[in-house]
C-alpha cells in the first residue's frame, strides 16, 4: 500500500493551476505525494484576459495552458471533469459525468480519494434571481461564455458593416468585468473600422449600466472618477445608480419603469459561488455560497479540505469585511499554501495568510489604465495612469506565467506574443 498523501485540487483557475504546480514540482516530483486536479475544461486562461476573448480583441488559443501538458511538465495529474459533491466520510470527491456537444455521455460518475483537498472553482457572475437575465443574457465567467458571445458579437458585427444595421450593446455590472468589456468592444470597432469595414462608431449604442452610485465600487474613488470620463469620452452611456428589474429579448427592463434596448445583453454584475460549491453540505457558507475559512485557509469544519480564490471566504483579523475576489488574492493564497503545505503534511502549523496589498488596476483596451500602487512599496497608495499603469497591468499576467512556466520558459512564451503580435491581425477577422 502507497504511503503517498493524496492531493486533490478543484478547479484550474488562477489560484488551482498555480497550486496544483507548485505541489506537483515539490511534492509530486520527490513522490512525497500524488496530486491530482480536476477541472471540467482542458485548458486554462488567466480569467482577467475574459473579456478580450468575448470582444474578439485577444486570441484565446494563444494564452490557452493545456492542463495535461502542464501536469506531464510538473508532476501532477490532470482528471477531466467537474465537481458533482464530496463525500467527507469517505473522503472521495464525486466527479459528475463528461458529456459531449451532441449529448453523449463520454465518462460516467467518478470517485476520486483524497486525504488533503483544495476548493479553488472560482466564482460566477450573480444575476440575483432577475427574470429573463439566465434565458436573454450572455455571461463571460469561462472561455466557453467568452467564445459564445464572441461568435454572436462577430455576426451582429458582420451585419453592422455590411447592412448598415445599428448594433446596440447593453452591459450590466460596472466591475472590472464590465468596464474593461466596454473599453474592449469600442477598441473592436475602432481596429475593425481601420481594416476596411468603414466608421463603425456611430453605428454603436454601448450602455454600461450599475446599480452603485459610481462605478468599479471596490476601487479607489480616483480611479473609478477617471475610468468613468475615459469611458464616456469613447462615447459609452455610463449609467449609475440604475436597477434592473428584468430581461427579455430585446432589452432590459429598470426598476423607474422605463426600459435599455439591446440587441446584446451581458450580465457581469455580481459575484456567488458556482452551485457545486454552494450546494456542499457540512461547510459553513456564506449567503452567496462561498466557503468560510480560518486564517490558515482550512475550512471551519474540516481541516483536510481547504478553500482559497473567488469560492472562499476569509475575514482577516480586524476587519469587517472578507477579502475580496480578486486574482491578486487568489494568486496569493495559492503561494501561501504551496509554501507551507509541504511542512504541515508532516505535522507543522500553517501560518495566517496575510495579503500583501499590491494596489488595484483597470485597463481601458489601448485608450488607457488606472490603479494605485497598494499599500506597500516606495509609491505607497500612488494613482498611476496611461502607459506605466498598462504595463503595470500587463505585468500582473507576465508574473502568473513566470509562476507556472519559470521565467526560462515564461520568457520565450513573451518573446512568441511580441512576434505574433507582429504578424496577427489585431482582432478577430474570420
Amino acid at each position: 500500500m502507497s504511503n503517498k498523501q493524496r492531493i486533490v485540487v478543484v478547479g484550474g483557475g488562477i489560484a488551482g493551476l498555480a497550486l496544483s504546480t507548485q505541489l506537483g514540482q515539490h511534492l509530486g516530483r520527490s513522490g512525497k505525494a500524488e496530486v491530482t486536479l480536476l477541472d471540467r475544461n482542458g485548458a486554462h486562461v488567466w480569467k482577467p484576459m475574459l473579456h478580450t476573448f468575448a470582444a474578439g480583441t485577444a486570441n484565446s488559443y494563444q494564452q490557452r495552458i493545456s492542463f495535461v501538458a502542464q501536469a506531464a511538465r510538473c508532476s501532477f495529474r490532470f482528471l477531466p471533469g467537474g465537481m458533482q459533491d464530496i463525500d467527507r466520510q469517505a473522503r472521495e470527491v464525486v466527479v459528475s459525468p463528461i458529456v459531449s456537444a451532441h449529448g453523449e455521455e463520454v465518462l460516467g460518475e467518478r470517485r476520486v480519494g483524497y486525504d488533503v483537498l483544495f476548493l479553488a472553482a472560482g466564482s460566477r457572475a450573480n444575476d440575483f434571481g432577475t427574470p429573463g437575465v439566465g434565458e436573454h443574457c450572455f455571461f463571460i465567467d469561462d472561455l466557453h461564455q467568452a467564445e459564445t458571445f464572441n461568435d454572436r458579437l462577430y455576426a451582429d458585427l458582420l451585419r453592422t458593416a455590411a447592412l448598415g444595421e445599428p448594433l446596440t450593446i447593453a452591459i450590466v455590472g460596472a466591475g472590472a468585468t464590465g468596464v474593461e468589456l466596454a473599453a474592449e468592444i469600442s477598441q473592436l470597432l475602432d481596429v475593425a473600422s481601420s481594416y476596411g469595414a468603414g466608421d463603425l462608431r456611430p453605428r454603436l449604442t454601448l450602455t454600461l449600466i450599475e446599480s452603485s452610485p459610481r462605478i468599479l465600487a471596490a476601487f479607489p474613488e480616483e480611479v473609478a472618477g477617471a475610468a468613468a470620463q475615459q469611458l464616456r469620452t469613447l462615447g459609452i452611456d455610463v449609467r449609475t445608480g440604475v436597477r434592473v428589474v428584468g430581461a427579455d429579448a430585446s432589452g432590459f427592463e429598470l426598476g423607474d419603469g422605463s426600459r435599455i434596448e439591446a440587441s446584446l445583453r451581458v450580465w457581469a454584475a455580481g459575484v456567488k459561488a458556482p452551485e457545486a460549491v454552494a450546494g456542499l453540505q457540512g461547510f459553513e457558507l456564506t449567503p452567496t455560497g462561498q466557503i468560510k475559512v480560518k486564517p490558515s485557509l482550512q475550512t471551519t469544519t474540516d481541516e483536510c479540505v481547504f478553500a482559497l480564490g473567488d469560492c472562499s471566504s476569509l475575514v482577516p483579523e480586524g476587519a469587517s469585511r472578507p477579502l475580496p475576489p480578486t486574482a491578486q488574492v487568489a494568486r496569493q493564497q495559492a503561494m501561501h499554501l504551496a509554501r507551507h503545505v509541504p511542512a504541515w503534511l508532516d505535522g507543522k502549523p500553517i501560518p495566517p495568510f496575510i495579503l500583501r496589498d499590491l494596489g488595484s488596476l483597470v485597463s481601458l483596451s489601448r485608450y488607457n489604465a488606472f490603479g494605485t500602487l497598494g499599500r506597500h512599496g516606495l509609491f505607497r497608495n500612488r494613482f498611476i495612469r496611461g502607459r506605466f499603469a498598462q504595463l503595470s497591468h500587463a505585468l500582473l499576467y507576465r508574473l502568473h506565467q513566470a509562476e507556472l512556466h519559470g521565467l526560462g520558459r515564461a520568457g520565450l512564451i513573451w518573446l512568441s506574443d511580441a512576434i505574433s503580435a507582429t504578424v496577427r491581425p489585431r482582432i478577430r477577422v474570420d
